[in-house]
């Protein structure tokens, strides 16, 4: 099996521990000193289970020592696909407390994301619940460990069918539990947004990820009173760490689990728990926006309302305070690392027109032009950084390594940004083929290979296109072979191939044939971006 490792320079390590960014905290330890502090203190609520910090904790001691009397050993991976339920928080410090490794999926991910971190992460266990938003997650796992032979134990939260139920896991040894992680173990694999291909795995260690929930905890002033609701499926970098539930619960804040981020899930949700602050993609924040003026629920709890994951058009920003009642903090960050945020006590015009300012006074920002040169204030840029939580490198993906990293350290995040005299940054897009949809971060080359599995499909060009709800969406342009398809059958086929359904094209535009320069060559990058150009063009005229 291939180590887990995130390693910073000597120097750099000793920079971030004398500042005290790295504590040589874990999250077992952050949890056990939470409930020497508050052991009857609300933590969790998810649903009808409300769990207090020693009840989330001795819940999670009882699953450590269940999956290792099951059979995984200490530094095995294990896949977590788990809807906003309470059980995913004491599962995944099972999982630490065990010195067993969460690999985050998304409920969205089908056969095709999930066989792929099983394969990269060599897990040899998998965790989901039995069926959620009408989805049968066993059927799946059956589906996976055929084509992954050595996920050996599948364990369920509810009706296991022919696997393991959670709450029938054996009564392990408190004996067999491990000592504690060391601060710079690799703690979990997280997932990228797949520029190009299938996302990778990003291990984050016990110190640089608690840095960054414990700094974003402090920066949107978190205390034991506040109340934080995970709306966004809980495994995405943003609902876990921004501050999230990880950052909440170091505060001694409680969680709230949305089973939905929908109004009609998350306002009755605020009234009865008393929710302070919660975060959203644009798009929902949208939704929200529209239904509060009219919903029966007091949101006046509310005090902030973050909004991440994509651009937040000014426009929209500024109904926050007047329909909500709130502050809003917009987000901008990545699972990879740097995450910036505008302060709570920043100008509203500060607040309304950039996306915020990073954590760290040590992290390190380059915004450069194509050839690699600074570009001037307030010109925009590629996005360039290092830091005391930002990454050097994915797991097993060398390829992507290079790709990613400048030999000194620094990631290329793709982003496009200008930064603001204050040091606010500005996202202005993305500079690769890359589509974000409400969000969900596309590989544009992702879906083109699949669309080129279909026997109809001679060519295709997967591009973004701007829109007003979800900020962009995908538009697929093909040429046909034989037949032409329907679009609704080909994006049913898609679908079948065990393809997450935020990355079936929402537009499907069939044509005669692509440009090409003289010699028949042209660049997949300048094919998309003419594709682009001519349809917006076209909708224009």
């Amino acid at each position: 099996m291939r180590p887990l490792q995130q390693v910073w320079p000597t120097a750099f390590a000793a920079r971030y521990s004398d500042k005290g960014y790295w504590r040589g905290e874990t999250f077992t330890s952050f949890l056990r000193a939470r409930v020497a502090a508050m052991p009857d203190r609300l933590a969790v609520i998810g649903g009808e289970q409300r769990w207090s910090f020693a009840e989330l904790d001795a819940r999670a001691e009882r699953l450590a020592r269940g999956l290792l009397a099951l059979g995984l050993k200490l530094g095995d991976r294990v896949v977590v696909q788990l809807p906003n339920i309470a059980e995913f928080l004491s599962v995944v410090f099972g999982l630490f407390r065990a010195r067993l490794v969460p690999v985050y999926a998304l409920p969205a991910h089908r056969s095709v994301e999930i066989v792929h971190f099983a394969r990269t992460a060599e897990a040899r266990g998998y965790i989901i619940a039995d069926r959620h938003d009408g989805f049968d997650y066993r059927a799946l796992a059956q589906e996976v460990c055929g084509e992954v032979p050595e996920l050996a134990h599948v364990v369920v939260v509810g009706e296991a069918g022919p696997f393991t139920a959670l709450d029938a896991l054996p009564d392990g040894d408190a004996a067999a539990l491990p000592e504690d992680a060391e601060p710079s173990d690799v703690a979990f694999l997280q997932i990228s947004g797949g520029s190009t291909g299938l996302s990778k795995l990003i291990p984050r260690t016990h110190d640089d990820y608690i840095y960054s929930f414990r700094a974003s905890a402090e920066i949107c002033r978190l205390t034991p009173d506040s109340v934080y609701l995970a709306a966004l499926p809980v495994a995405h970098n943003f609902p876990m760490s921004s501050p999230g539930v990880f950052g909440a619960l170091y505060a001694g804040s409680r969680v709230v689990l949305a089973p939905s981020p929908s109004p009609e899930a998350a306002f009755p949700l605020i009234a009865r728990e008393g929710v302070t602050i919660t975060g959203l993609v644009p798009p929902l924040a949208l939704l929200w926006l529209q239904a509060a003026p009219t919903t029966p629920h007091d949101l006046s709890s509310l005090e902030v309302l973050q909004v991440g994951g994509a651009k937040f058009l000014a426009e929209s920003a500024r109904r926050v305070r007047p329909v909500l009642g709130c502050t809003l903090q917009q987000v901008f960050g990545m699972a990879e690392g740097l995450v910036n945020y505008t302060r709570l006590d920043d100008p509203e015009e500060t607040i309304v027109t950039t996306q915020g300012r990073p954590i760290s006074p040590d992290d390190e920002v380059l915004i450069l032009d194509d050839e690699g040169r600074p570009v001037p204030e307030g010109e925009a840029g590629n996005l360039l950084t290092r830091g005391p939580y930002t990454i050097r490198a994915y797991h097993n993906n060398d390829g992507a390594n290079a790709r990613a990293f400048t030999p000194d350290g620094f990631y290329r995040t793709g982003d496009v940004v200008k930064r603001m005299l204050d040091g606010n940054l500005v996202v202005q897009g993305r500079a690769g083929d890359h589509i974000n949809r409400a969000g969900e971060k596309i590989s544009a080359e992702e879906i083109e290979d699949h669309l080129l599995g279909h026997p109809n499909v001679f060519d295709a060009a997967v591009v973004s296109l701007p829109d007003a709800f979800l900020g962009e969406r995908s538009c697929a342009f093909i040429i046909a072979q034989g037949e032409t398809p329907k679009a609704a059958a080909l994006k049913a086929w898609m679908r079948r191939r065990g393809l997450a359904d935020f990355k079936v094209p929402d537009q499907i535009v069939f044509v005669d044939g692509f440009e090409t320069t003289a010699v028949g060559k042209v660049s997949r990058k300048e094919l998309r971006a003419s594709l682009r150009r001519r349809f917006l063009a076209q909708a224009e005229g």
